[in-house]
């Protein structure tokens, strides 16, 4: 009982880390003016990647980079529909979830002959969980992020775009180019954020992202589009799915405790509706035509 404690809060630490990764991430494509509804397929094809990577070739870094690959070629194909093509963000980011749903669930026939999971695969093993890459990634990458969108030329640009595309374009600004930035690095950590899921239960199940890219993206609204409070609200949805998981064996009904981190998250996002305002132009594709 004496190590409980220390034994809850080093799950809390590693629930979070996929959590900061995505939340982070999009919040580099919202502020560009992309609501990034397609983090679950992003972070599904990176531990999709992650899986079929490290089985091949049996080497974690080869495993990490193909999850890497994965995952921008979804956010490449996810920005030319949503700032190309100008499709609706919120129907594009719903139809490539489900694509890549199927083409995972195929490519776990097609590639592992079976219809549920892959084989086995190592993973990394870290000495400790404060020196695995992901978490040292996942800090690094929030007070980078927070530098980078508020400290630096780029982001000045970038956060100009998701406020006025039009003003941003008028002052130089390439806003398709920023915007397709945003939806790369979000694409990027959500599958890195996908390949560290896969490393933690070393085999890759359909559809194992289970909603954590919806409940990310929640985060990154609690947190205001800043990364440090993405991560900040991270932290608290790897509390609930902590307690969730130490509520299991209660006396609480277990679909009662399935539950717990989505009715969290919808109390949560209630309470902020109406005290927190989006990047004015989130969501609105820009016609350069049009004006």
């Amino acid at each position: 009982m004496e190590i409980e404690p220390l034994v809850i809060f080093l799950q809390i630490v590693r629930l979070a880390v996929p959590y900061v990764l995505t939340s982070v991430g999009v919040t580099f494509s919202e502020r560009g003016g992309v609501v990034n509804l397609a983090l679950e397929g992003m972070m599904l094809i990176g531990a999709f990647g992650a899986a079929y990577g490290q089985y091949r070739t049996g080497s974690v870094l080869l495993g990490m980079l193909l999850a890497l690959g994965c995952g921008l070629l979804v956010a490449l194909l996810f920005a030319f529909v949503t700032v190309t093509l100008k499709a609706d963000q919120i129907v594009a980011g719903i139809a490539l979830n489900i694509l890549v749903m199927g083409v995972t669930r195929f490519g776990l026939t097609l590639l592992f002959g079976s219809s549920m999971n892959s084989p086995r695969v190592a993973g990394f093993e870290a000495s400790s969980l404060f020196l695995d890459p992901f978490f040292l990634l996942a800090v690094f990458v929030v007070f980078a992020g927070q530098w980078v969108l508020f400290k630096t030329p780029y982001g000045l640009r970038l956060r100009a775009t998701g406020e006025s595309a039009k003003t941003a374009d008028s002052a130089g600004v390439n806003v398709a180019r920023m915007r397709y930035s945003g939806v790369l690095v979000s694409g990027a950590l959500a599958a890195l954020a996908g390949a560290f899921l896969l490393f933690q239960q070393h085999t890759f199940t359909d559809n194992m992202s289970a909603g954590r890219g919806y409940i990310a993206l929640a985060a990154m609204i609690i947190g205001k589009w800043t990364p440090v409070g993405a991560a900040c609200a991270s932290i608290l949805f790897a509390v609930t799915e902590s307690m969730e998981i130490w509520l299991q064996s209660g006396w609480i009904p277990s679909q009662v405790v399935q539950s717990l981190p989505y009715v969290i998250t919808l109390v949560v996002l209630a309470g902020f509706v109406g005290k927190v305002s989006a990047p004015r132009d989130a969501g609105t594709p820009f016609d350069k035509q049009g004006g």
